[in-house]
Parts: C-alpha cells; sequence; structure tokens
C-alpha cells in the first residue's frame, strides 16, 4: 500500500484540493496519537491515582448526596459563581493554598442537587469520576466551577458535555501529607512540609483529578422529532443521548490517557462518536452520525451542526471545508460498511475497534482502499483485549 503521506495527498488531489487547501487539509487531518506510550494489546488501563480517594467520594455521594460529598472535598464547590471571584483573596488561598471557606461563607447553590448522579465509569484508560446533571442550569454551575474558575464564562448552548483536566483537589494532597507522616513516624513541620510539597508538585497525576460533567440533554441538540425515521420516541432519545455523551466523553479520556491527545478536531469527534453510538445501539449508523454532524442532507449543510464547532485544531481554510465535509461524509459510511458484521455489543470488540479507528487517519478512511486499510489494522489488534 501507499505510505500515508502519499495516500492523503492523492486523496486529497482527487478532491479537488490542490495549493494551500493541500497543505491546510494535511495539517488538518494528521494522526496525532502517540502510539508508542501504551500497549494497545494490553487494555484497559489501570485506574488513576485519583480512584482511592474517588472511591470514597462516590461512597458518600450514595450517603448523603452528590454535591454535600464533593463540597467537603473540592473547594471549588465552596464558592459561588460570580464575576471576579477568581481573584478575591479567598479564593485564591484556597485554590493555591487549600485553605477552605468557613461553613457559612457563600456556597456553589444548585438548582437540583438531587438530579446530581456520580458514577465511576469505566473506560478503555480505567475508570473515570463522571457527574451526570438532571438540571442544565446545574451543568452550566459546576462546569464554571470547575473548568472556569468559579467566573459565569459563556457555557455554549451546544455544549452538553465537559472533561475537566488538572483540577487541583486539595483533599488528595492531604491525604498525601497524611501518608508521608505515617511512613516517616512524626508529622513535617511547616518548612520540611513546604519542601516534600515542592517536590510533588511536579507529580500532578498525584492531586490533579480528571473528572466528566453531563448534562441530560437531547445530544448534538438534534430533538426527538427529528429522529423520526429513527423511532426513537422522546424520553428514549432522552437516556440514549446520556449514554451517547457518557460514551463519546470517554473516549476522549482514553486518547489523552494512552495518547496523550484530546481536540476538538473531527477526527476525534468521528472516533468518539462512533464508540457513543455503538455503545448505546449495538452498532453505528451513519445516518445518524452525519446528522449530529449537520450532514444529513450532504452537500448541503446544517447550520448549527457540530461540523462547524471543530475546524479550528489546527486551523481549516474556508476553501477546504467543503472538501472536509465531504472527507466527513465519506469515513462515517466507510466506517458504517466496515462495521455492519462486527458485534458491537461486545465491549471488546467496541474497544479494538476504537483502536483500529484511532490508528487511521479521516483521509484514509475516506479514500478508496478505506476497507483493506481497516482490515490490516484490524489484524494488528486481533489478539488485544481492548475492553473496559
Amino acid at each position: 500500500m501507499d505510505d500515508r503521506d502519499t495516500l492523503a495527498r492523492r486523496t486529497l488531489s482527487g478532491f479537488g484540493a490542490s495549493g494551500e487547501v493541500l497543505d491546510g487539509l494535511l495539517a488538518y487531518t494528521a494522526n496525532p496519537f502517540d502510539f508508542t506510550r501504551v500497549d494497545v494489546s494490553r487494555l484497559p488501563l489501570a485506574d488513576s491515582p485519583q480512584l482511592d480517594a474517588w472511591e470514597d467520594y462516590a461512597r458518600e455521594a450514595q450517603r448523603d448526596g452528590v454535591l454535600p460529598a464533593l463540597a467537603r472535598r473540592l473547594v471549588q464547590l465552596r464558592f459561588p459563581i460570580a464575576e471576579g471571584i477568581s481573584k478575591t483573596d479567598a479564593y485564591l488561598a484556597a485554590t493555591r493554598r487549600g485553605v477552605f471557606p468557613d461553613e457559612d461563607c457563600p456556597a456553589l447553590t444548585l438548582e437540583d442537587p438531587d438530579g446530581l448522579e456520580l458514577v465511576l465509569q469505566p473506560t478503555l484508560a480505567g475508570r473515570v469520576p463522571m457527574i451526570t446533571c438532571r438540571s442544565r442550569r446545574d451543568f452550566v454551575a459546576l462546569v464554571r466551577a470547575c473548568s472556569c474558575r468559579n467566573e459565569p464564562e459563556r457555557v455554549p448552548d451546544s455544549m452538553g458535555a465537559c472533561m475537566v483536566n488538572g483540577l487541583n483537589n486539595w483533599d488528595r494532597i492531604a491525604r498525601l501529607r497524611r501518608g508521608m507522616e505515617e511512613a516517616r513516624g512524626e508529622p513535617f513541620d511547616e518548612p520540611e512540609w513546604m519542601q516534600a510539597f515542592r517536590e510533588i508538585i511536579p507529580q500532578k497525576p498525584l492531586y490533579q483529578d480528571r473528572l466528566i460533567i453531563l448534562s441530560r440533554e437531547p445530544y448534538s441538540g438534534v430533538p426527538a422529532a427529528a429522529l423520526g425515521a429513527f423511532g426513537i420516541e422522546e424520553r428514549r432519545w432522552l437516556d440514549h443521548s446520556v449514554s451517547i455523551r457518557a460514551e463519546h466523553e470517554c473516549t476522549h479520556f482514553f486518547t489523552l490517557v494512552a495518547f496523550g491527545v484530546m481536540r476538538n478536531n473531527l477526527f476525534d469527534e468521528v472516533i468518539a462518536d462512533f464508540a457513543g453510538l455503538a455503545r448505546t445501539f449495538g452498532r453505528y449508523d451513519a445516518r445518524l452520525a452525519l446528522r449530529f454532524f449537520g450532514l444529513e442532507a450532504h452537500p448541503q449543510y446544517r447550520a448549527g451542526g457540530r461540523f462547524e464547532n471543530y475546524l479550528a485544531t489546527p486551523p481549516v481554510p474556508p476553501a477546504a471545508v467543503p472538501i472536509l465535509r465531504e472527507i466527513v461524509v465519506r469515513a462515517t459510511h466507510a466506517i458504517q460498511a466496515f462495521t455492519a458484521n462486527l458485534d458491537l455489543t461486545d465491549p471488546s470488540a467496541r474497544g479494538r475497534m476504537v483502536g483500529v479507528l484511532a490508528a487511521s487517519t479521516l483521509v484514509e478512511l475516506a479514500s478508496a482502499d478505506s476497507a483493506a486499510r481497516l482490515r490490516d489494522l484490524t489484524g494488528r489488534y486481533a489478539g488485544s483485549r481492548l475492553c473496559p
């Protein structure tokens, strides 16, 4: 077979790309994943260190409720959402030094705290804490608290999930200190602890958390009424939407942990949507995948579809956009054709296919010999246990 660069240039030229458009598409569709970081034949990965603490949080959430349990641990939930709050002395002391505010200080308030659900979701990269919100307002509030430093930054209406990456957890730092003091047989004085803490700071997995926050809204903003051909009623579609969204975000979590990359790029989105659809329905339907992107009537594009959200990493030249739409359409149909006879109700089969897709590129999936390339990649992972 042609090497990757030759195939990409030939395929893109066949779509009419040349000059700056060709260069832009080559950059945008390049595979960013570093497969040397993990042995994909030995997935799923072990849980990250944060799970020791989050198992306790999950137990407490079952007993006391999600918000009270997490507010005891995460300082960000002890502050309201307010303009300029991240610059106040109290907020800086809490987030930078772990000085929790007094109990009677204003804290995060939610519209429907009983509508929060916390689970430790299995993924190919180990379990990840996942909080699902029944209320849209509560979803926005938690996103602002955990990823916007409690500032009232805009959360787009089309956003239904948030991967929080690198949240400082002072409860875990306190646990580290207690463990180190027990090991040495005596407590640290403050200068000793500051020296020990300086040595901990570069080891971010020891004290920074990754978690996923989900809403319960229709996936990709697609209402049940638009899915008449699929026969999905509204209540059932909301449940399906949560399932698709959860697996979608778990796939981003996997590529971040395993391959070091999580991007707002159409390649990443195609893979994550595959995982969500396959887990929810036991099969991959290109018609649904394209509707999520606004490409259900290709070559016409439905404004407001998700396709337009993923053109900046790296930037796509405007003249390249119609070609990129064609690539996405062909790639989704190729995935459907290739997986039609696979048992995607089997977690191991789904996991292997995620690995196969991640080892490919959008252009390869859209090429004339995509089936042969997918068969070759599948053969490499035939013995893999890519199963969460």
